[in-house]
């Protein structure tokens, strides 16, 4: 599989999430050209994978090499418009959360995606933790009772690591479309809304630049209630003070705790508590991009798709609007 990256200059192309290193992983891909619209990135990216052909012009790249696959990352201000593009040029693609700046431009897409039956995959990795895999195991065996409510903590280390990475214009809201709440509150909420299954509505937030004084957000914490009632709180942050992540998963019923912390599972009933290890087996980045891969391959939908990610970002922008009232 011949695959092309659109926007390298966002980090997750080779650091955090590593999509393009962890490309290099999959049997029977090969990472043939890679483009940004900063020629200086592109050079440097390419050195530190394999030396793929490398373009400033994503239409030229698509038009002269013909992958049979793309990874779409790059600024959320240009994500819809490549999205649209590689729609119409008949490529399916992977594409780097959020996938335009509002709600409304990710439902172009959705929208588009849908009449074309096009492979549009997102990879939303949290699915993919151990965390996730047993919540949905006990939500199957029915066995605590009603879901009482859901909690996300995930601070991060400061936004300082964009510039550190050649992303500077993640500090700028009308290139990323807000600061940790756009680019981390997918992850939570989305998480939300695949285990309880049901939509969500906003029901309060709050956003902060306190701690680091930017133009973008630092710190926001959302509530939210499912079409049932299931209680709901993410909290995003970019004040982390050293590298790794302070972060708690959580989810309730009325007669069970399962929580994520500082890597155990930690499963809290009536009869007592037992632990385990909450750890990947391998990054959750990998895991879904090869599952995205995969799913292709084989003539599937995407695992994690377009609709998944209008659903999030619907309730992002529902947040944002009560933040600022």
């Amino acid at each position: 599989m011949r695959v092309a990256a659109i926007g390298v200059s966002h980090w997750h192309s080779l650091y955090d999430s590593a999509y393009l290193v962890h490309l290099a992983g999959i049997p029977d891909t090969e990472l043939v050209a890679i483009q940004d619209e900063n020629a200086s990135i592109t050079a440097k990216r390419a050195a530190a994978l394999g030396n793929p052909a490398v373009y400033t012009d994503y239409r030229k790249m698509l038009a002269e090499t013909r992958p049979d696959f793309v990874i779409a990352l790059g600024r959320p201000s240009r994500m819809a418009e490549t999205a649209h593009h590689l729609l119409d040029q008949g490529y399916p693609f992977l594409m780097e959360k959020p996938m335009g700046v509002d709600t409304d431009e990710v439902r172009r897409v959705a929208d588009k995606a849908a009449a074309r039956n096009a492979f549009v995959a997102v990879p939303l990795g949290q699915r993919y933790q151990p965390f996730t895999t047993r919540a949905r195991q006990l939500l199957s065996e029915r066995r605590f009772g009603p879901i009482s409510h859901f909690y996300v903590r995930q601070n991060r280390p400061t936004s300082a690591r964009y510039p550190a990475w050649d992303a500077p214009w993640m500090l700028d809201p009308r290139e990323a479309g807000g600061g940790c709440l756009r680019n981390l509150g997918p992850h939570g909420l989305d998480l939300f809304l695949f285990l309880t299954g049901e939509d969500a509505e906003v029901t309060g937030a709050q956003v902060s630049s306190r701690a680091l004084g930017q133009p973008v957000e630092d710190y926001a914490s959302v509530l939210l209630r499912s079409a049932s009632g299931v209680l709901g709180t993410i909290e995003i942050g970019n004040t982390f003070p050293r590298v790794g992540t302070d972060g708690e998963w959580k989810i309730a019923w009325r007669d069970a705790i399962l929580s994520l912390k500082d890597g155990t599972l930690r499963l809290t009933t009536t009869e007592g508590e037992e632990t385990a290890a909450g750890e990947p087996a391998e990054p959750i980045a990998l895991t879904a991009l090869r599952d995205a891969l995969d799913h292709w391959r084989r003539g599937l939908p995407p695992p994690i798709g377009v609709h998944d990610c209008l659903r999030v970002v619907r309730l992002i922008d529902q947040a944002y609007a009560l933040a600022r009232g």
